[in-house]
């Protein structure tokens, strides 16, 4: 019996100074952690990236509109409309919605929309704000602009991340940007 326990002892002493598969072993215990954390940081990256599109997106037909002298045309606009949402490549369109809104500040501070157009997969609208409404604008641009037109340049995209690792349901990205027209006294469209 003292035999027995003797081997089993030197046993035990031995696999208590294996080391061979340990690091096999911790390998095994982090990877499925490691990989869930490189999939999220991808998943992320790529929600980051889409939102920088669609400030980048907003900034263009902004920008383009604000350029139009005195009067822009509804097809130049549609034209605007398509060529921004180019920015979003590879990823689809069809979950976009642009708008552009030209707005005037009266000298009080108040606003009055002139007019509103959006863009929705694939055709031009109406805008969802009404001519001769108010629109809230944030009290630095009403400041600067008073007694001005302010083109007003929003775009919404709803994101779905492909995995689901980080995050599992749709994000609601939206992004606005402000613009005063190059030239004296609003944008008409025709």
């Amino acid at each position: 019996m003292r035999q027995i326990l003797g081997r089993l002892l030197i046993h035990f002493r031995r696999l208590r100074a294996a080391e061979g598969g340990v690091a096999a072993v911790e390998f095994a215990l982090v990877l499925p952690i490691m990989l869930m954390l490189y999939i999220g940081s991808v998943e992320v990256s790529l929600l980051i990236g889409m939102d920088r599109k669609l400030q980048s997106l907003t900034g263009a037909i902004g920008d383009l509109v604000a350029r139009s002298d005195t009067k822009i045309t509804a097809a130049d606009l549609e034209d605007y409309f398509k060529a921004a949402g180019g920015i979003m490549t590879p990823h689809p369109t069809t979950d976009l919605r642009q708008i552009v809104t030209s707005v005037q500040v009266r000298p009080n501070g108040t606003t009055s929309v002139i007019w509103s157009r959006q863009y929705l997969n694939g055709s031009m609208t109406a805008g969802p704000y009404n001519a001769g409404s108010s629109y809230a604008l944030p009290p630095a641009m009403t400041a600067v602009a008073a007694n001005d037109f302010v083109i007003v340049a929003e775009g919404r995209y709803d994101y779905e991340p492909l995995y689901g690792f980080a995050f599992n349901q749709t994000v609601n990205l939206y992004r606005q940007n402000f613009f005063m027209p190059r030239f004296e006294g609003g944008i008409r469209l025709e």
